[in-house]
């Protein structure tokens, strides 16, 4: 399975009275695969996947592949810290249609590394579909050590990782015990050095604004024009860091807004950016001539 370059974590749009508005994620979708999305995470910590119930999941993830039409794979987020419901999911989500599951690491319970190896064992073994590995400890609370992710390569449909680890050590040394594996950014601004070790691509949050330019500033180091990867970088940086000057998916949920993609507001316990933090937003997109 080739999940390609640039996979949006999508946000999950509200109405008013905050119930998920299926049809603006439909046309969600549509504009995330215009603008450069290979594939489409639908409900992972950007979809604000704790606030959803197992019956929103499921019309998302169906409302996600009967929308791609196939033009991008369609990636479910349905781990969490119970294994034996991630299962459950998993098994629901595979019989939808999806493409691939996105498996986050278990957050509050702190499992051991072995913990680990055998809570996504479990889970990708009960389905056929490619599964990704989601390594993210500043949510977490735990990591999934280099030697964990190369052990659960016995596992056939364990073929990616996104690594929002943040430590190009542990990256390094995990494609190095791993070569094969595909590893993909997991934090926006880290997509590029991220690169120069190995990375495929960049599961994005950045992608929902320029998923065009992020798109083609991987290319542009696949073709070995630096320079230009680097421009293209440092064009976008401000971008990268603003979408999570406070608690993703705030402020990205407030640029879709403001550039007239309406999404809807937030649910308990997030709630709406502030207004020094929705002028900050503004500011970036004016620079990048998004409104």
């Amino acid at each position: 399975m080739d999940f390609g370059k640039v996979i949006t974590a999508a946000v999950t749009p509200f109405d008013d009275e905050l119930k998920v508005d299926y049809d603006a994620f439909q046309k969600l979708i549509d504009y995330l695969i215009e603008n450069g999305s290979d594939s489409i995470v639908v409900t992972g910590t950007t979809g604000e996947s704790p606030t959803l119930t197992d019956e929103e999941k499921l019309k998302l993830y169906r409302a996600a592949v009967e929308a791609s039409g196939k033009r991008a794979k369609i990636i479910a987020g349905t781990g969490s810290n119970n294994t034996a419901k991630s299962i459950e999911l998993s098994i629901k989500a595979q019989e939808l249609g999806v493409d691939g599951l996105l498996l986050v690491a278990p957050y509050y319970n702190k499992p051991t590394q072995e913990g680990l190896y055998r809570h996504f064992k479990m889970i990708a073994e009960s389905v056929k579909i490619p599964c990704m590995l989601y390594n993210v400890p500043g949510r977490t609370s735990v990591n999934i050590e280099p030697e964990t992710v190369a052990r659960l390569l016995e596992v056939k449909n364990i073929v990616a990782l996104k690594d929002a680890g943040g430590n190009l050590d542990k990256t390094s040394l995990t494609k190095k015990l791993a070569p094969k594996l595909d590893i993909y950014s997991g934090d926006d601004s880290m997509t590029l050095p991220m690169l120069s070790i190995g990375a495929k691509g960049v599961v994005s949050v950045a992608s929902h604004i320029a998923g065009k330019e992020i798109k083609e500033m991987i290319e542009s180091f696949e073709r070995g024009e630096l320079k230009k990867a680097l421009d293209l970088h440092l064009k976008l940086f401000d971008l990268f860091k603003t979408l999570f000057i406070i608690t993703n998916p705030i402020p990205v949920k407030e640029a879709l807004n403001q550039m007239g993609i309406k999404v809807g507001g937030l649910r308990p316990p997030l709630c709406e950016a502030d207004e020094k933090t929705k002028k900050a937003i503004s500011e970036c997109l004016k620079a990048l001539n998004k409104i």
